[in-house]
């Protein structure tokens, strides 16, 4: 018997009975990528859902549900549920703790090093870089195997239906299409080729060089967005474009993708050259600025997504910071700061506060300017790739 999800105009999208696809007959269940695996009966799917080990299982359908449905909303895959998620925990925290000895390790090496040569630990770069590198991969981790872990104790019958709004929204955004946000994460796989390509002085040639913005090279400001200092800075920020684009482009529309993007950028980039002296590059400012644009949004359409999900956004926001405090020889927090105030505004600004459930529409003006956007940040991207190809061939960079 599966829990009922609600059958009415009056609910977000992902809320509403039609969400997912509809079930095929009797009993099976569908992976990421849409591949459905019928199944011969209620126990065959019970005993695929407790030895998944990869998370394969997306969602599931039952012959008395017209649509499939999250696991979680089947009550009779509680006890299958809770040995997979039981041993989910194990693994990760079994993993997280190894890489917290391993990157711990590092970080002790870095100041020991550090104090060897008598250097300033405090306002060290490598040491800052460590501890930078074992948040990300090793405390991070490690807390959010440990908070599932400490969820997991107290999780029942009743715990598993609380969860299931969180989960049917997170499955339900990873089905939709995101064209623009695709299309904007391919301008930076093609810049990032262009930069291992073209050996040489990519910073300089299309990054913020503050020397040469304030003397009128103010297209840095388009160009320096599209770069990114090495492999690690691109791969975060290529995770992050990903999942807060997607987020943009469902709820809010797609005109709004690229309007944000290139508004919270170019403010995060004027921030930057006011209070920051260092050449600048990375598309952080433009992220940080549908971070804060989601913030925002969400909170005035506050039906929209569940309340747990908001508060994940936000927890975005405080991890920043504390890496912006541990990185801030090298990490440009003036445009972190400037790009997440821009999105926040903009999303006050465009969108009114609103009870509906339902997705705001775009308008035609919307989607013109979005269109300019759009080309303005290709442009950018083509322009940033020949200004690079142009400084390895002996050209001018600032």
């Amino acid at each position: 018997m599966t829990a009922t999800p609600v059958d009415s105009g009056d609910a977000p999208v992902w809320a509403r009975a039609d969400a997912f696809p509809p079930a095929p007959p009797g009993w099976g269940w569908a992976d990421a990528k849409g591949n459905r695996h019928p199944v011969a009966n209620e126990a065959e799917l019970a005993e695929t859902i407790r030895s998944d080990r990869a998370s394969a299982v997306d969602l599931v359908w039952t012959p008395d549900s017209p649509r499939m449905v999250v696991p979680e909303e089947v009550p009779a895959l509680f006890r299958a549920l809770h040995t997979a998620r039981r041993r989910w925990v194990a693994a990760d925290l079994d993993h997280a703790q190894g890489q917290l000895k391993i990157f711990g390790t590092g970080v002790l090496v870095v100041i020991a090093w550090t104090l060897w040569k008598h250097l300033p630990l405090l306002k060290s770069t490598l040491t800052g870089a460590a501890l930078v590198v074992f948040v990300i991969f090793a405390l991070i981790p490690w807390y959010q195997a440990w908070k599932r872990g400490r969820e997991l104790i107290r999780w029942d019958s009743a715990g598993m239906q609380a969860a299931v709004p969180v989960l049917r929204f997170e499955t339900w955004l990873n089905l939709q299409r995101a064209p623009i946000t695709r299309l904007l994460a391919g301008l930076f796989c093609l810049v990032g080729l262009a930069q291992m390509a073209i050996r040489g002085h990519s910073l300089d040639a299309a990054g913020l060089v503050k020397f040469a913005y304030r003397h009128g090279e103010y297209w840095r400001l388009l160009t320096a967005p599209m770069l990114h200092g090495h492999p690690l800075h691109w791969f975060l920020n290529m995770g992050a474009l990903l999942y807060l684009g997607r987020r943009v482009e469902v709820f809010a529309r797609w005109p709004h993708v690229p309007l944000v993007f290139l508004f919270a950028a170019s403010v995060g980039g004027e921030a930057s050259a006011r209070f920051y002296n260092a050449t600048s590059v990375g598309a952080s400012g433009g992220l940080m600025g549908w971070l804060g644009f989601l913030l925002v949004f969400e909170t005035l359409h506050g039906r929209l997504v569940p309340r747990s999900a908001r508060r994940r956004l936000l927890a975005g926001v405080v991890l920043t910071g504390v890496i912006g405090l541990l990185g801030y020889r090298f990490i440009d927090n003036a445009a972190h700061l400037g790009g997440l105030l821009a999105g926040m505004a903009y999303a006050a600004i465009v969108f009114p506060k609103s009870s509906s459930p339902h997705r705001p529409s775009s308008t035609l003006t919307d989607r013109l300017v979005g269109v300019l956007s759009l080309a303005t940040l290709i442009g950018s991207a083509a322009f940033a790739i020949w200004k690079i190809w142009s400084a390895s061939k002996g050209g001018p960079t600032v």
